[in-house]
């Protein structure tokens, strides 16, 4: 039997990832977005893309020279994504610290997605904190998707629990 599911009602200046598109879309932010690890600021900017899909919590994509030297080390494996391609993955480093495939990249993105190109998403979980204009982001939950949850959007979220068919 299928789940009805109702999609909680944006506030003052929020979202409901209800209403971002399948496919997904980019789009440029200009919020302030700082990631650290191990204490150390490794990525700061306010050049980001966000990536909106429904049910979804933004992704955050930075310029690779956002992050500060040695802070992406490549990783082994791959995922496939079905609008944006084929994805790879960087050990995350900072503060003597490492986080094993916590951030990812789409060196040649499929149509529609060029832009991602040279960017890169970081999961909020295995880092110290990720900010999006000073405020304190949230993984998103389920472990594979790295949408950032924020008081900006509201859901529900695909990856909570009771969400593995949306």
């Amino acid at each position: 039997m299928s789940q009805r599911i109702v999609p909680a009602v944006p506030g003052p200046g929020q979202e409901s990832v209800w209403d971002y598109p399948r496919p997904p879309r980019v789009e440029p932010s200009s919020e302030l977005i700082r990631i650290y690890l191990g204490g150390d600021l490794i990525a700061e900017t306010t050049e980001s893309l966000r990536v909106l899909e429904t049910s979804h919590p933004p992704v955050y994509y930075l310029p690779r020279a956002a992050f500060l030297a040695g802070a992406l080390d490549p990783a082994q494996g791959g995922t496939w994504c079905e609008f944006k391609g084929q994805a790879q993955y960087f050990t995350v480093r900072g503060g003597g610290r490492s986080a094993e495939r916590a951030a990812w990249s789409y060196p040649q993105p499929l149509p529609g997605y060029a832009e991602l190109a040279g960017r890169v998403a970081v999961y909020a979980g295995p880092m110290d904190r990720c900010e999006v204009d000073g405020e304190v982001a949230r993984p998103q939950a389920g472990g594979f998707y790295g949408g950032w949850v924020t008081d900006r959007v509201v859901g529900p979220f695909k990856g909570e629990p009771g969400t593995l068919g949306w």
